[in-house]
């Protein structure tokens, strides 16, 4: 079976590719696509199958030398149980062990990623990467939630009364991006920075000059987040203004609902804006040795 590296006239045969074989994610699987080619500064590689039926993204870690990441894998409906899915992930394990890599990950690569493990729904990958010898280490969710008319996203209330306490809150414009990038950078790290340069729409909240807490939205498509204040913030209600104001501007841009990525707080989630723990993803790995 031939396989050989992506070159850019493939580009449209990878999105098809995507969206054939991506049932859960058809809408999406274009921008994933994009969004995986043209990564932060780290080493990556696509490799296509001869006769453009299935494809595989991996990519080496900024955070940590000797970890690689298969980043996507899809095959084509049509050309599915003939063994391709498993030439790919060699041919990606390969790459990443010329690489310097001496394990493999299937697992989001962040900032850049398309989900953080592999979605329990696409049974046959996880089966799949099990078959290989990958080992299930973690366990992530993201929450949905809806964006109909009906549900509450208001604000006001809670602005006047973070007002009254000399607190500010509003929408990114260019001239606050690099101060923000700043305050994001400092107290969480550089992956959420460049979601937060990526993003669509970026709202933060602010006191005496001083940022408080920030949240955006749009850096993977259709997705919320990150999210995050500063210890000098939590208790105000920050996080929750910021919150409603990101989904009211996806809500506004033509979305139902919004995925809110790698959850960690589910409580918050459900309180402030009813969301539910929806899609569950298993990460894996094995060594490369």
């Amino acid at each position: 079976m031939e396989i050989r590296q992506a070159i850019a006239a493939d580009t449209a045969a990878l999105a098809e590719i995507a969206s054939a074989a991506l049932t859960f994610d058809a809408p999406d699987a274009p921008a994933l696509v994009a969004r995986l080619s043209a990564p932060p500064e780290r080493r990556w590689n696509v490799l296509v199958t001869g006769d453009l039926t299935g494809c595989v993204f991996a990519s080496m870690s900024r955070r940590d030398p000797s970890v690689g990441h298969i980043d996507l894998l899809a095959v084509h409906p049509r050309a599915q149980d003939t063994g391709r899915g498993r030439a790919l992930v060699a041919a990606a394990e390969d790459w990443l062990r010329a690489e310097g890599a001496t394990e493999a990950r299937l697992a989001g690569n962040p900032p850049c990623y398309a989900w953080p493990g592999i979605d329990v729904r696409y049974t046959p990958a996880a089966a799949l990467a099990e078959s290989l010898g990958y080992e299930r280490y973690n366990v992530a969710w993201n929450m949905t939630a809806e964006l109909s008319a009906d549900v509450d996203l208001s604000t006001d209330a809670d602005v006047a009364r973070l007002a009254e306490a000399g607190v500010g809150v509003h929408a990114a414009g260019p001239h606050d991006r690099a101060a923000l990038l700043a305050f994001i950078r400092e107290h969480w790290n550089d992956s959420w920075a460049w979601e937060a340069e990526q993003a669509d729409g970026c709202h933060y909240a602010v006191r005496d000059g001083e940022i408080l807490g920030f949240a955006a939205w749009g850096a993977r498509p259709a997705w919320f987040g990150p999210m995050g204040t500063a210890p000098a913030a939590r208790g105000l209600g920050v996080g929750r203004v910021l919150l409603r104001r990101c989904l009211a501007e996806q809500r506004a841009a033509g979305q139902a609902s919004a995925q809110i990525g790698w959850v960690g707080p589910l409580r918050f989630y459900s309180r402030a804006v009813g969301a539910r723990a929806e899609r569950v993803f298993w990460l894996y790995r094995r060594g490369l040795r």
